[in-house]
């Protein structure tokens, strides 16, 4: 099974308000792969949230991911066991960000991934690059209507 590095981030400005994700993938083989998305009227957690579901949909089979993210949010939902306690219980679909949690663990399933918190504003270099491309996504002319803003952010 092929071994990925993900770093992710989000951001926001405002919030709600234009967002951006950004990611940076790093296979066992070398090879490298970068992005970033922009939206509109979204929050800073739906962002963090997108920015792992977009780059686990990249990967085009099985894969090791030792997925990295500044985001408490997401890696204490993950790793402390609180997402899989919220899919289990019929109250789940009053959750915020239900949809988001429901892609993210789709997406999860299809790999074995280990999910990392690491601080914000590191001076770990892949972090500062995907909070750049982030930050940056905000800004950007085109962005995507996130389609959360209209059911319940």
């Amino acid at each position: 099974m092929q071994k990925v590095i993900i770093f992710t981030d989000g951001a926001c400005k405002g919030n709600p308000g234009r967002g951006g994700i950004g990611y940076y993938l790093i296979s066992d083989a070398g090879k490298t792969l970068k992005g970033s998305k922009s939206y509109l009227r979204t929050t800073s957690s739906r962002m963090e949230l997108m920015a792992a579901i977009e780059a686990l949909r990249l990967l085009k089979f099985p894969c090791k991911v030792e997925l990295y993210t500044d985001s408490r949010y997401l890696a204490d939902s993950v790793n402390k066991g609180w997402l899989n306690t919220w899919l289990a219980s019929p109250f789940f679909l009053n959750r915020k960000n239900e949809d988001l949690w429901r892609r993210l663990a789709n997406e999860m399933q299809k790999h074995q991934v280990s999910i990392h918190w690491v601080k914000g504003h590191s001076e770990q270099a892949q972090h500062r690059l995907v909070d750049r491309l982030a930050s940056r996504a905000c800004n950007s002319p085109k962005p995507l209507i996130d389609p959360g803003y209209f059911f319940k952010i």
